[in-house]
């Protein structure tokens, strides 16, 4: 059953619409979110800096620990949290636990962003929910960890993309 059904898969020429869609319903979240974050008065907010501030978080983090959560290497994450203290977002901050470290902390700017992020993709989830139903929503989400699996995703695109 199963190799009929990859057969007709790919007979149908159509296995590669799946990546398709699935980056395009990713851009078009993205995409909704920055264009209302930008008219809620952070139209500075890129998704890589809005990905960088959610590895940031709100404990802090130093520019190596980003760059590991990220994906990307320790300099790539410098040039981001650079950009982010020069838009008022972060800030390079003492270690108190370590005096030879600096951690990087989001500014009450960077907190209103994400905050803000939250809310906005909790409205664009419920869109989707009005659209396909919570359910179906519920069980998209549910299927992607699925076969995502635990080793999570590397947020490293402009790189992979690239090669």
């Amino acid at each position: 059953m199963v190799d009929e059904k990859v057969n007709q898969v790919v007979e149908s020429g159509k296995g590669f619409e799946l990546p398709l869609l699935l980056f395009a319903g990713f851009r078009s979240l993205i995409d909704e979110l920055h264009a209302e974050l930008a008219r809620q008065g952070h139209p500075d907010v890129r998704p890589a800096y809005g990905f960088a501030m959610q590895a940031i978080g709100l404990a802090g983090a130093t520019a190596s620990e980003v760059g590991r959560r990220l994906g990307v290497s320790k300099q790539a994450a410098g040039k981001t949290v650079d950009r982010l203290t020069a838009l008022g977002y972060a800030a390079r901050v003492d270690d108190a636990a370590d005096a030879r470290r600096k951690l990087v902390r989001l500014t009450p700017r960077g907190v209103d962003a994400l905050a803000r992020s939250a809310a906005i993709f909790d409205e664009l989830w419920a869109r989707w929910a009005r659209t396909l139903g919570a359910g179906r929503v519920r069980a998209l989400e549910s299927d992607l960890r699925a076969v995502v699996g635990p080793r999570g995703f590397g947020l490293d695109v402009a790189g992979w993309f690239g090669g």
